[in-house]
């Protein structure tokens, strides 16, 4: 039965798991979804500011959460770009409490982890603004860089994480008087929402694994929900994590949503490949095919290539047609001018769609060995 976000908000609340993971493709509400559990965890305050409650309940990191730090790019000299830090109360909380508890060293060792050993980040003295050098040996220094948005994505996450990490660790102390601190004290739970946008999959493995092993070290009454568009973090947190609560999250056309939860074997669909299959045979059966299952179609075939080990995933198509079909594949998937794009594909264009899933399926021993499986 369909749903609206708040109604999916409140059903993770009254499931009162230990860890809740959820799979949903991108766009579909996973940010949505964690600010209004924001709201039903901590309901702003007449007189109080947005944060004030909020983190003294539930910390969480998502899209809104990067949109705390922007560049001051130094536009006249060009010569000094800064990152700085949007001052609010959460910010303000955040950052010296780190501080505080002398966590910026761990802060530049997570993100030199994930990014660059050589990328060295400094943060002012008050903690407003951080800049960014290249270690070049010699105890040379460039002078500061902006760095990617990839990196920018990765050094807020090592905040982020950096937090988690004493939150944690504090928490695991049972007796209140003997805490390093007391601002975790009523804290229920921790929502983060797709930290892995930005790493190759080796570094986002490791995340994964790390990420689950701080978890599995939490020994309070902390709760975590963990949502991801990514078919390969879903998989490791879903075989390292114990005790976990798995969901699907889906969004339909009205505006509704549907949050199932997978049992056993039957989280076989959160793997990608497996998933996009099942969603372009149904629309076949119902003869409901769409231009977005050109881009599903193609995603499936991009997973095939990379999991049999092809350097293109055109590589795969049909030998006498692969030209043709990777050109259909290539426009249909990729169109950005609105008279490109109809609603409905034409008759010939959905023979494609069948055509080449059955393509894939009868003709690569791996999804034969799949069927087999099925």
């Amino acid at each position: 039965m369909s749903k609206m976000l708040t109604e999916i908000a409140l059903q993770l609340k009254d499931a009162n798991k230990k860890v809740q993971l959820i799979y949903a493709f991108n766009g579909t509400g996973k940010t949505r979804l964690s600010r209004e559990f924001k709201t039903l965890i901590a309901p702003k305050v007449n007189g109080a500011g947005d944060e004030a409650p909020a983190r003294a309940k539930i910390l969480y990191h998502n899209a809104f959460t990067e949109d705390l730090f922007y560049w001051d790019n130094d536009l006249q000299g060009d010569t000094d770009p800064k990152l700085k830090i949007q001052p609010n109360s959460y910010t303000d909380w955040l950052l010296t409490l780190l501080k505080d508890l002398g966590q910026d060293t761990n802060i530049v060792r997570y993100f030199q982890h994930y990014a660059n050993d050589k990328l060295t980040p400094q943060f002012s003295e008050d903690f407003t603004e951080v800049t960014f050098s290249l270690e070049r040996g010699d105890d040379v220094r460039t002078g500061n860089l902006k760095i990617s948005k990839g990196e920018e994505s990765n050094f807020i996450w090592s905040i982020f994480y950096t937090l988690l990490d004493q939150v944690i660790t504090i928490l695991n102390v049972a007796e209140l008087t003997e805490r390093e601190t007391n601002q975790f004290d009523q804290l229920e739970y921790v929502f983060i929402d797709d930290p892995v946008s930005s790493l190759d999959e080796n570094h986002l493995i490791e995340l994964a694994v790390n990420l689950a092993g701080l978890i599995k070290s939490s020994k309070s009454d902390l709760k975590f929900i963990v949502t991801t568009h990514s078919p390969l973090f879903y998989n490791v947190l879903f075989n390292e994590l114990n005790g976990k609560t798995c969901y699907l999250l889906e969004r339909f056309e009205d505006g509704t949503f549907a949050l199932t939860e997978k049992h056993g074997d039957s989280n076989k669909s959160f793997s990608y490949h497996l998933y996009l299959k099942q969603t372009i045979e149904q629309a076949i059966a119902d003869n409901k095919v769409e231009k977005y299952h050109f881009t599903l179609l193609r995603n499936l075939y991009e997973k095939t290539a990379s999991f049999l080990g092809y350097p293109k995933w055109a590589d795969l198509l049909p030998d006498d047609k692969q030209l043709y079909l990777s050109r259909i594949l290539n426009f249909t998937s990729h169109s950005t001018l609105s008279n490109e794009t109809v609603a409905e594909p034409t008759p010939a264009e959905q023979a494609v769609v069948k055509l080449l899933l059955d393509h894939l399926k009868n003709n690569y021993g791996f999804w034969k060995q799949e069927q087999q499986n099925g």
